[in-house]
Protein backbone atom coordinates (compact mmCIF):
# COMPACT_ATOMS: atom_id res chain seq x y z
CA UNK A 1 0.00 0.00 0.00
CA UNK A 2 1.20 3.02 -0.78
CA UNK A 3 1.42 6.26 1.41
CA UNK A 4 0.10 9.50 0.71
CA UNK A 5 2.61 11.70 -1.01
CA UNK A 6 1.89 14.80 1.38
CA UNK A 7 3.84 12.80 4.06
CA UNK A 8 6.06 10.42 1.53
CA UNK A 9 7.74 13.07 -1.22
CA UNK A 10 11.38 13.75 -1.21
CA UNK A 11 11.79 17.43 -0.85
CA UNK A 12 12.32 19.77 -3.54
CA UNK A 13 16.34 20.46 -4.18
CA UNK A 14 15.56 24.10 -3.59
CA UNK A 15 14.43 23.25 -0.35
CA UNK A 16 17.25 20.75 0.42
CA UNK A 17 19.87 23.41 -0.10
CA UNK A 18 18.34 26.12 2.35
CA UNK A 19 17.84 23.33 5.12
CA UNK A 20 21.23 22.43 4.36
CA UNK A 21 22.36 25.82 4.67
CA UNK A 22 20.40 26.22 7.88
CA UNK A 23 21.93 22.95 9.30
CA UNK A 24 25.78 24.88 8.38
CA UNK A 25 24.49 27.99 10.34
CA UNK A 26 23.61 25.84 13.37
CA UNK A 27 26.62 24.28 13.05
CA UNK A 28 28.76 27.69 13.36
CA UNK A 29 26.29 29.64 15.53
CA UNK A 30 28.04 29.81 18.56
CA UNK A 31 31.15 30.34 17.39
CA UNK A 32 29.13 33.81 16.55
CA UNK A 33 26.61 34.49 19.04
CA UNK A 34 26.59 35.27 22.16
CA UNK A 35 25.70 33.07 25.66
CA UNK A 36 22.44 34.56 25.69
CA UNK A 37 21.57 33.86 21.86
CA UNK A 38 23.29 30.66 22.16
CA UNK A 39 21.15 29.41 24.87
CA UNK A 40 17.77 30.61 23.03
CA UNK A 41 18.55 28.43 19.92
CA UNK A 42 18.85 25.90 22.20
CA UNK A 43 15.60 26.51 23.30
CA UNK A 44 14.37 26.67 19.84
CA UNK A 45 15.89 23.69 18.77
CA UNK A 46 13.81 21.41 22.19
CA UNK A 47 10.80 22.69 20.83
CA UNK A 48 11.90 21.37 17.28
CA UNK A 49 12.01 18.01 18.85
CA UNK A 50 8.37 18.32 20.78
CA UNK A 51 7.12 19.81 17.25
CA UNK A 52 8.38 16.86 15.35
CA UNK A 53 6.63 14.36 18.40
CA UNK A 54 3.32 16.54 17.96
CA UNK A 55 3.96 15.82 14.13
CA UNK A 56 3.77 12.54 14.35
CA UNK A 57 0.58 12.39 15.81
CA UNK A 58 -1.17 15.16 14.09
CA UNK A 59 0.68 15.49 10.21
CA UNK A 60 0.78 11.55 10.05
CA UNK A 61 -1.51 9.36 11.79
CA UNK A 62 -4.20 12.41 11.80
CA UNK A 63 -4.56 12.59 15.65
CA UNK A 64 -4.86 15.90 16.83
CA UNK A 65 -4.03 16.58 20.18
CA UNK A 66 -4.28 19.33 23.04
CA UNK A 67 -2.95 17.79 25.41
CA UNK A 68 0.63 16.63 23.85
CA UNK A 69 2.36 18.80 26.91
CA UNK A 70 1.45 16.56 29.78
CA UNK A 71 4.42 13.92 28.30
CA UNK A 72 6.78 17.34 27.80
CA UNK A 73 6.26 17.81 31.31
CA UNK A 74 6.27 14.71 32.86
CA UNK A 75 9.99 14.00 32.02
CA UNK A 76 11.00 17.34 32.85
CA UNK A 77 9.64 16.75 36.22
CA UNK A 78 10.97 13.29 36.27
CA UNK A 79 14.65 14.67 36.27
CA UNK A 80 13.61 17.15 39.02
CA UNK A 81 12.66 13.91 41.02
CA UNK A 82 15.81 12.11 40.08
CA UNK A 83 18.18 14.94 41.03
CA UNK A 84 19.53 15.24 44.81
CA UNK A 85 19.38 18.48 46.53
CA UNK A 86 23.09 18.42 46.59
CA UNK A 87 24.67 16.48 43.66
CA UNK A 88 24.38 15.72 40.14
CA UNK A 89 23.01 12.78 38.65
CA UNK A 90 24.03 10.39 35.79
CA UNK A 91 22.52 11.58 32.27
CA UNK A 92 22.89 7.78 30.96
CA UNK A 93 20.32 6.42 33.07
CA UNK A 94 17.69 9.37 34.00
CA UNK A 95 17.44 10.28 30.15
CA UNK A 96 16.14 6.71 29.33
CA UNK A 97 13.71 6.88 32.98
CA UNK A 98 12.38 10.22 32.27
CA UNK A 99 11.89 9.45 28.33
CA UNK A 100 10.46 5.61 29.59
CA UNK A 101 8.32 7.83 32.01
CA UNK A 102 6.36 9.94 29.33
CA UNK A 103 5.90 6.90 27.20
CA UNK A 104 4.64 5.23 29.63
CA UNK A 105 1.96 7.55 30.57
CA UNK A 106 0.98 8.31 27.11
CA UNK A 107 0.30 4.39 26.71
CA UNK A 108 -1.45 4.34 29.67
CA UNK A 109 -3.86 7.96 28.34
CA UNK A 110 -3.45 6.44 24.61
CA UNK A 111 -5.32 3.35 25.42
CA UNK A 112 -8.26 5.16 26.70
CA UNK A 113 -8.07 8.41 23.91
CA UNK A 114 -7.31 6.17 20.78
CA UNK A 115 -10.48 4.35 20.96
CA UNK A 116 -11.95 8.18 20.53
CA UNK A 117 -12.02 9.76 17.12
CA UNK A 118 -12.31 13.30 15.25
CA UNK A 119 -13.60 16.20 18.20
CA UNK A 120 -13.95 13.30 20.79
CA UNK A 121 -10.33 12.67 20.31
CA UNK A 122 -9.29 16.26 20.95
CA UNK A 123 -11.39 17.18 23.72
CA UNK A 124 -10.67 13.81 25.80
CA UNK A 125 -6.59 14.44 24.99
CA UNK A 126 -7.05 18.36 26.53
CA UNK A 127 -8.77 16.63 29.56
CA UNK A 128 -6.51 14.02 30.61
CA UNK A 129 -3.74 16.68 30.13
CA UNK A 130 -5.85 19.31 32.60
CA UNK A 131 -5.90 16.39 34.97
CA UNK A 132 -2.27 16.22 35.02
CA UNK A 133 -2.04 19.77 34.98
CA UNK A 134 -4.08 20.01 38.16
CA UNK A 135 -2.42 17.03 39.45
CA UNK A 136 1.06 18.80 39.84
CA UNK A 137 -0.58 22.79 40.03
CA UNK A 138 -2.56 21.62 43.25
CA UNK A 139 0.23 19.46 45.17
CA UNK A 140 2.74 20.70 47.42
CA UNK A 141 4.81 17.40 47.23
CA UNK A 142 5.02 17.75 43.50
CA UNK A 143 6.13 21.37 43.64
CA UNK A 144 2.72 22.88 43.69
CA UNK A 145 2.04 26.25 41.20
CA UNK A 146 5.90 27.07 42.67
CA UNK A 147 7.51 24.49 40.25
CA UNK A 148 10.84 22.65 41.00
CA UNK A 149 14.44 23.85 40.73
CA UNK A 150 16.95 21.30 39.17
CA UNK A 151 20.03 22.58 40.53
CA UNK A 152 22.66 20.65 38.70
CA UNK A 153 22.96 19.54 35.11
CA UNK A 154 23.00 15.69 34.65
CA UNK A 155 26.36 14.10 34.38
CA UNK A 156 27.56 12.48 31.45
CA UNK A 157 30.54 11.13 33.07
CA UNK A 158 30.96 6.97 32.43
CA UNK A 159 33.41 5.16 35.25
CA UNK A 160 35.17 8.32 35.86
CA UNK A 161 35.59 9.48 32.44
CA UNK A 162 33.64 12.66 31.03
CA UNK A 163 32.85 12.90 27.25
CA UNK A 164 31.08 16.28 27.80
CA UNK A 165 29.59 18.69 30.25
CA UNK A 166 26.37 20.09 29.96
CA UNK A 167 27.33 22.56 32.22
CA UNK A 168 29.35 24.13 29.33
CA UNK A 169 26.74 26.62 26.82
CA UNK A 170 27.93 25.37 23.91
CA UNK A 171 27.70 21.77 24.42
CA UNK A 172 24.27 21.65 25.75
CA UNK A 173 23.93 23.37 22.21
CA UNK A 174 25.55 20.80 20.42
CA UNK A 175 24.30 17.80 22.23
CA UNK A 176 20.70 19.00 21.45
CA UNK A 177 21.47 19.83 17.79
CA UNK A 178 22.53 15.77 17.51
CA UNK A 179 19.57 14.68 19.25
CA UNK A 180 17.01 16.94 17.16
CA UNK A 181 18.50 15.60 13.93
CA UNK A 182 19.06 11.97 15.49
CA UNK A 183 14.60 12.31 15.69
CA UNK A 184 14.43 13.96 12.31
CA UNK A 185 16.14 11.05 11.04
CA UNK A 186 14.48 8.19 12.63
CA UNK A 187 11.41 9.87 12.24
CA UNK A 188 11.75 10.75 8.43
CA UNK A 189 13.08 6.63 8.00
CA UNK A 190 9.63 5.78 10.01
CA UNK A 191 7.49 7.26 7.11
CA UNK A 192 8.86 5.08 4.72
CA UNK A 193 8.49 2.02 6.96
CA UNK A 194 5.77 -0.12 6.79
CA UNK A 195 4.25 0.83 9.98
CA UNK A 196 4.50 4.53 8.40
CA UNK A 197 2.70 4.23 5.49
CA UNK A 198 0.10 2.02 7.86
CA UNK A 199 -0.29 5.54 9.93
CA UNK A 200 -0.32 7.58 6.61
CA UNK A 201 -3.33 5.26 5.70
CA UNK A 202 -5.27 5.61 9.11
CA UNK A 203 -4.85 8.98 8.33
CA UNK A 204 -6.22 9.03 5.05
CA UNK A 205 -9.34 6.48 5.50
CA UNK A 206 -9.53 4.23 8.81
CA UNK A 207 -12.45 2.54 7.62
CA UNK A 208 -10.25 1.21 4.69
CA UNK A 209 -7.41 0.17 6.27
CA UNK A 210 -9.28 -2.33 8.88
CA UNK A 211 -10.96 -3.75 5.64
CA UNK A 212 -7.91 -4.70 4.83
CA UNK A 213 -7.03 -6.06 7.87
CA UNK A 214 -5.22 -3.92 9.56
CA UNK A 215 -5.28 -3.28 13.24
CA UNK A 216 -6.04 0.34 13.34
CA UNK A 217 -6.02 0.92 16.97
CA UNK A 218 -2.73 -0.87 17.72
CA UNK A 219 -1.21 1.33 15.40
CA UNK A 220 -2.36 4.58 16.64
CA UNK A 221 -1.38 3.26 19.86
CA UNK A 222 1.81 2.23 19.04
CA UNK A 223 2.32 5.86 17.23
CA UNK A 224 0.88 7.56 20.38
CA UNK A 225 3.35 6.33 22.76
CA UNK A 226 6.25 7.27 20.86
CA UNK A 227 5.10 10.66 19.90
CA UNK A 228 4.82 10.90 24.13
CA UNK A 229 8.58 9.54 24.57
CA UNK A 230 9.73 12.01 21.86
CA UNK A 231 7.93 14.79 23.69
CA UNK A 232 9.59 13.49 26.88
CA UNK A 233 13.26 13.85 25.11
CA UNK A 234 12.30 17.40 24.79
CA UNK A 235 10.96 17.89 28.30
CA UNK A 236 13.63 16.18 29.62
CA UNK A 237 16.26 18.21 27.61
CA UNK A 238 14.04 21.95 28.66
CA UNK A 239 14.71 20.79 32.65
CA UNK A 240 18.66 20.35 31.76
CA UNK A 241 18.91 23.57 30.02
CA UNK A 242 16.65 25.92 32.40
CA UNK A 243 17.15 23.89 35.48
CA UNK A 244 13.60 24.40 36.27
CA UNK A 245 9.89 23.30 35.66
CA UNK A 246 6.55 24.53 36.43
CA UNK A 247 3.10 23.22 35.64
CA UNK A 248 2.67 25.34 33.16
CA UNK A 249 5.21 23.75 31.05
CA UNK A 250 2.10 20.99 30.57
CA UNK A 251 -0.75 23.20 30.20
CA UNK A 252 -3.14 23.81 27.20
CA UNK A 253 -1.31 26.65 26.42
CA UNK A 254 2.48 24.53 25.80
CA UNK A 255 0.45 22.52 23.56
CA UNK A 256 -1.42 25.01 21.65
CA UNK A 257 1.94 26.29 21.02
CA UNK A 258 3.26 23.34 19.67
CA UNK A 259 -0.05 22.96 17.64
CA UNK A 260 0.53 25.89 15.87
CA UNK A 261 4.20 25.56 15.20
CA UNK A 262 3.02 22.14 13.39
CA UNK A 263 0.48 24.33 11.19
CA UNK A 264 3.06 27.26 10.77
CA UNK A 265 5.81 24.74 9.28
CA UNK A 266 3.67 22.27 7.27
CA UNK A 267 2.15 19.28 8.11
CA UNK A 268 2.75 15.92 8.07
CA UNK A 269 6.85 16.84 7.32
CA UNK A 270 9.16 17.02 10.30
CA UNK A 271 11.46 19.33 8.25
CA UNK A 272 8.54 21.68 8.09
CA UNK A 273 7.97 20.79 12.05
CA UNK A 274 11.69 21.86 13.18
CA UNK A 275 10.92 25.30 10.83
CA UNK A 276 7.79 25.94 12.13
CA UNK A 277 9.41 25.71 15.93
CA UNK A 278 12.44 28.22 15.03
CA UNK A 279 9.23 30.93 13.09
CA UNK A 280 7.20 30.51 15.84
CA UNK A 281 9.95 31.49 18.54
CA UNK A 282 10.92 33.85 16.46
CA UNK A 283 8.62 35.50 15.82
CA UNK A 284 7.17 35.95 19.68
CA UNK A 285 10.81 37.13 20.09
CA UNK A 286 9.88 40.22 17.32
CA UNK A 287 6.60 40.79 18.53
CA UNK A 288 7.26 40.86 22.01
CA UNK A 289 9.48 43.86 21.44
CA UNK A 290 7.26 45.68 19.01
CA UNK A 291 7.82 49.55 19.90
CA UNK A 292 4.84 51.51 21.07
CA UNK A 293 2.88 53.58 18.62
CA UNK A 294 -0.16 56.11 19.52
CA UNK A 295 0.17 55.42 22.97
CA UNK A 296 -0.20 51.63 22.32
CA UNK A 297 2.32 49.16 23.58
CA UNK A 298 2.42 46.72 20.40
CA UNK A 299 4.85 44.01 22.12
CA UNK A 300 1.75 44.05 24.71
CA UNK A 301 -0.55 42.69 22.29
CA UNK A 302 1.45 39.77 20.93
CA UNK A 303 -0.70 37.22 21.07
CA UNK A 304 -2.67 39.45 18.42
CA UNK A 305 -0.38 39.72 16.15
CA UNK A 306 0.44 35.93 16.53
CA UNK A 307 -2.63 34.96 15.79
CA UNK A 308 -3.27 37.04 12.76
CA UNK A 309 0.09 35.89 11.45
CA UNK A 310 -1.15 32.04 11.92
CA UNK A 311 -4.64 32.80 10.39
CA UNK A 312 -2.62 34.25 6.92
CA UNK A 313 -0.16 31.31 6.78
CA UNK A 314 -3.49 29.01 7.33
CA UNK A 315 -5.02 31.09 4.45
CA UNK A 316 -2.48 31.80 1.74
CA UNK A 317 -0.06 28.31 2.47
CA UNK A 318 -2.38 25.72 3.54
CA UNK A 319 1.06 23.62 3.77
CA UNK A 320 2.94 25.65 5.98
CA UNK A 321 5.98 28.06 5.27
CA UNK A 322 7.83 24.52 3.79
CA UNK A 323 4.78 23.97 1.98
CA UNK A 324 4.85 27.55 0.21
CA UNK A 325 8.41 27.27 -1.01
CA UNK A 326 7.61 23.90 -2.74
CA UNK A 327 4.45 25.29 -4.57
CA UNK A 328 6.71 28.28 -5.57
CA UNK A 329 9.38 26.25 -6.81
CA UNK A 330 7.85 24.64 -9.73
CA UNK A 331 6.08 27.91 -10.89
CA UNK A 332 10.00 29.52 -11.19
CA UNK A 333 10.76 25.85 -13.13
CA UNK A 334 7.98 26.63 -15.71
CA UNK A 335 8.82 30.27 -16.35
CA UNK A 336 12.17 28.85 -17.74
CA UNK A 337 14.76 29.69 -13.94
Amino acid sequence: MSAPKANLELLPRSVQVALTLGLGALLAFPFAGSDFYTQMVTRMMIMAIFAMSLDLLQGVTGLVSLGHAAYFGLAGYALAFLTPAGAAVSLWWTLPAAVAASALAALIIGFFVVRTQGIYFIMVTMAFAQMVFYLFFDNKVLGGSDGLYINFKPDAGIFGWVPFDLDSKATMYYVTLALMLLVYVFLRRLLWSPFGRALAGIRVNEHRMRAMGFGTFGYKLSAFTLAGALAGLAGYLWGCQTGYMNPELMGFYMSADALMMVILGGMGNFAGAIVGAFAFEILLNVFKDLPQAGGVNLGKHWQLWMGLFIVLVVTFAPRGLLGLVQRLRPRKESAGE
